[in-house]
């Protein structure tokens, strides 16, 4: 990446000017994201502090509804058991890893870091993060921003009778079936904007909003307010989406992977440059794999997202009439989003102790696959009897199909899965595998092995198959006034975060329609039948139990028949089998030639709870793009993705 220069390619101004701190906004805020979430490569935060010494601020995503439950229930745990002195386990350690490495690089460029790796112990995390600043024998001071643990708030409106309408099927928590434990609520830029204010060199936070890191940043160097800056606070929002998770906008999990060819072994983390009016040029580390480009980012902005309205804590981004231009090498500016005030509510994730659950796999191969899946299910349930019913959840599923003639007997082989669910321990335990009067879950499916399907053969690891804790996750909305976010700065003062002056209510469904003025599609000429994705690109994920799904195209004649093609009822019949019957919204992004499908209530709980494959959502993308429709030939001659 060159360095930027006044109306160079990449659209930013020169970077020698001073800043939006310093009394002015001629300078653009330049940002990384070096973290999509607990696992990402270790090497990000160092790299990027050592070797790109423009790149003023460092963020990082950590948290997940996996490690929200977790970490959450953990510490509600201990504290119950007054174990305070442990509650320290409920941050993400690996960011610790990450950071120590990089802090002499921090030190010497002056970069400054924001995370949200906290989890449920935010002050633990800071206070580690300054043994390892002193460590190293250098000057960098720490802030932290808290509040984000809202259970004695949430649990008291709870018991109070409030409904906390899940935000997936509408349902009213009373009718959950699960006793709440801990909450956690998802916050703003703003507390990370006040530690920046404050002289922190490194602000971590808990359940910020992934993208709220990038916006804190952002309002601090621009000196920005939620009140006072609503277009500009929107526009760094989306930014931030962008960016959080990390190599998503710059190569990784991107449909036109093979333009990448073998470079893929090191892709670079996504650097934005965001400018006094809040759009940014979007470009990456330099000398490594990967690709910024508009696909990229598209694919990146479609990425869980609820329709055309984005909420954050401190603002509302309208991104209908988003725009993404090509304006360098490995450059993308974005513009377009549209700033609306905040909503009066933030989102709310809410645990509870959902029981136990393992699996059990059966291979099966050749022939007859169906008719032998059949067997199992029966032995199974037989062996079962009354025990069958103490399952809250018992699933026989097939992944794979055999094909016709294969060519190897792995070719031949599918898996099954016996996926349960209960609230008795004993019915997955170790123990209950070697007393048959007890009778376990493991024993069930495997005592029918010698009068099994042909070729009867199970998976040798059973530790699959011995019961492990889950977790069930609500998630609803709660009014931001019993939000007491904090922000601590690094000289002790704490400065409270009040709830947003200014806001909007909004209708709790998405605006969802059928494209306007669809195209006769006979117009586009002579079809092939073939796979969606020769010439359609997308993502899709997850939020809870919703999954969404952004499918876009190159060029606008390609767009004006994908938007006349797919309909909710045509996504329906390319779903198949897998059409839950639940509400589907709809909705355009015509400047970026894309279609949005929010698929209500499809995932089966979400990623702790779920018995299904796709844990995530981010298989049903490719799902949809290998299903054939017609497709003009006029387009698949232009190149197949």
């Amino acid at each position: 990446m060159a360095p930027p220069v006044e109306n160079g390619v990449n659209g930013a101004v020169d970077s020698s000017t001073t800043n939006g701190v310093n009394g002015s906004h001629k300078r653009p805020i330049y940002i990384a994201g070096c973290s999509g979430g607990v696992y990402d490569r270790k090497r990000a935060i160092h790299d990027m502090a050592k070797n790109e010494p423009h790149v003023d601020v460092i963020t990082g995503d950590w948290m997940s509804e996996c490690n929200m439950t977790l970490r959450g229930s953990d510490k509600r745990d201990k504290l119950a058991k007054k174990q305070l002195s442990a509650v320290g386990a409920a941050y993400e350690p690996y960011f610790l890893e990450e950071i120590d490495p990089a802090i002499p690089w921090l030190a010497k460029n002056n970069t400054k870091v924001c995370v949200n790796a906290g989890a449920s112990d935010v002050e633990g995390l800071a206070n580690e993060v300054k043994k390892l600043i002193a460590k190293h024998g250098v000057d960098l001071k720490v802030g932290f921003v808290d509040g984000d643990d809202c259970t004695d708030a949430a649990l008291e409106l709870y018991h109070k009778g409030e409904n906390f309408p899940n935000l997936p099927a509408g349902k009213n928590i009373q009718d959950w079936g699960h006793e709440p434990i801990c909450a956690q609520c998802y916050l703003g830029g703003t507390g990370i904007a006040a530690c920046f204010a404050g002289g922190a060199d490194i602000v971590v936070c808990g359940r910020v909003a992934d993208a709220s890191v990038t916006v804190g940043a952002a309002m601090w160097w621009h000196s920005w307010t939620r009140e006072n800056n609503i277009q500009e606070v929107a526009s760094a929002l989306m930014v931030g989406h962008v960016i959080e998770c990390s190599t998503y906008a710059t190569g990784g999990y991107y449909s036109g992977f093979k333009d990448l060819g073998v470079n893929d072994t090191d892709m670079g983390y996504p650097i934005a440059a965001i400018e006094h009016n809040g759009e940014a040029v979007f470009t990456m580390e330099k000398g490594k794999h990967g690709l910024v480009n508009i696909a990229t980012i598209a694919s990146q902005l479609l990425y869980e997202i609820q329709g055309v309205y984005y909420y954050n804590s401190d603002v509302t981004a309208q991104i209908e009439n988003v725009k993404l231009e090509q304006v360098g090498e490995n450059a993308v500016r974005m513009s377009g989003v549209q700033g609306l005030p905040a909503p009066p509510t933030t989102k709310v994730g809410i645990t509870a102790k959902g029981g136990y659950q393992a699996e059990f796999h059966f291979y099966l191969t050749g022939l007859d696959i169906e008719e032998k899946a059949k067997m199992v299910e029966r032995q199974t349930l037989a062996a079962m009897g009354e025990h069958a019913k103490k399952f809250s959840c018992l699933k026989f599923q097939i992944c794979g199909t055999v094909p016709q003639d294969p060519q190897s007997q792995d070719e031949a082989t599918v898996d099954m899965r016996i996926f349960a669910q209960t609230k008795d321990p004993d019915l997955l335990s170790a123990g209950a595998m070697v007393d048959s009067d007890r009778g376990s879950f493991a024993r069930f499916c495997i005592e029918n092995l010698l009068q099994g399907y042909p070729g009867s053969t199970m998976a040798p690891d059973m530790r699959c198959a011995m019961g492990r804790p889950y977790f069930e996750y609500w998630v609803s909305l709660m009014p931001q006034t019993f939000v007491k976010e904090t922000a601590h700065l690094p000289d002790g003062t704490v400065v409270d975060i009040p709830a947003p002056g200014v806001t909007k209510e909004y209708d709790f469904n998405q605006p969802s329609y059928d494209t306007r003025g669809p195209v006769d599609l006979s117009s586009f000429g002579p079809t092939t039948r073939a796979p969606l994705g020769y010439v359609v690109m997308g993502r899709s994920g997850d939020k809870s139990s919703n999954a969404n799904l952004g499918l876009f195209v190159r060029h606008q004649d390609e767009f004006d028949w994908l938007r006349s093609l797919l309909s909710v009822e045509k996504l329906r019949e390319l779903l198949g089998k897998d059409d839950k019957g639940k509400n589907i919204d709809r909705c355009e992004m015509p400047n970026i030639y894309a279609v949005h499908f929010l698929l209500r209530d499809h995932l089966d709980r979400g990623f702790n709870a779920t018995s299904g494959y796709d844990s995530l959502g981010k298989n049903l993308c490719e799902y949809i793009r290998c299903r054939y429709v017609d497709i003009p030939n006029r387009f698949l001659e232009r190149g197949r993705i």
